[in-house]
């Protein structure tokens, strides 16, 4: 068989894992199958590596991974290819807003997740990859938004509607995506991205195909070229039949 899709690059959360966060024994085994047919199966999450790993390693995964939304890619698992930091200052900056605003906050460092309840005093001697709020106050949420926008050089995405992500500016999936292509000698079109978040709209758009979960973000789905199944209703399984397998 022949496929003109060469990769699938899947987000985790919302995608890829069920509500539970596991992966059902039907997507896995279509994803074996995909694997089977010499499909490159990319993990592309905001999670850390060390989080996302014990999932590759259960699909028996050796290909690329990008992780932290893209500020992380590895040319196979525990094998760095690249790493986008953020200015220490922006953190400092962005923890100041996020305690202003009295809401849940978190950092990803290269050692260690930090958080509302567990920080460090040492901000300048760290390697910073990502900052987040979450808030279910809408308002709040629109505050700390408009704040991010005035600062400037900053990617804004959520991985669920009460939160922001924040990235380093051009450091997202598609720029992920496009990374492992150059190591794998693909081109674009040859991808199979799927997501359910804001954090996936980059990729979904640059992508050959463009794949919203049916639980996504409805700004995902409408830019979408296909919505699948739900991430309970094995959305992943549905994707590698219809654009792999063409069944």
């Amino acid at each position: 068989m022949d496929t003109k899709y060469k990769m699938l690059a899947l987000d985790m959360d919302g995608t890829l894992l069920t509500s539970n966060q596991t992966i059902s024994p039907d997507t896995s085994k279509w994803i074996q199958r995909a694997k089977d047919e010499g499909v490159h199966v990319c993990l592309s999450t905001g999670r850390g590596f060390e989080s996302a790993l014990p999932y590759g390693e259960e699909l028996g995964l050796s290909t690329p991974m990008i992780t932290v939304n893209g500020s992380e890619v590895w040319r196979a698992p525990h094998e760095l290819h690249q790493r986008s930091l953020m200015d220490p200052q922006l953190i400092s900056d962005m923890r100041a807003i996020a305690l202003a605003e009295d809401c849940w906050y978190w950092a990803y460092s290269v050692d260690k997740v930090y958080n509302k309840d567990v920080w460090t005093d040492s901000i300048e001697e760290k390697e910073w990859l990502k900052f987040g709020f979450h808030t279910e106050d809408d308002e709040a949420r629109h505050r700390i938004l408009m704040q991010l926008q005035e600062m400037g050089g900053l990617e804004i995405t959520n991985s669920s509607p009460h939160n922001l992500e924040i990235n380093p500016q051009g450091i997202n999936k598609a720029s992920g995506i496009r990374t492992v292509c150059g190591l794998l000698g693909l081109e674009m079109n040859e991808v199979i991205a799927v997501g359910d978040s804001m954090n996936d709209l980059a990729a979904i758009q640059a992508a050959g195909v463009g794949v919203a979960m049916g639980n996504a973000q409805e700004v995902v789905r409408e830019a979408a070229d296909y919505v699948t199944s739900s991430n309970d209703r094995d959305g992943i399984a549905e994707v590698i039949r219809k654009f792999i397998f063409q069944m």
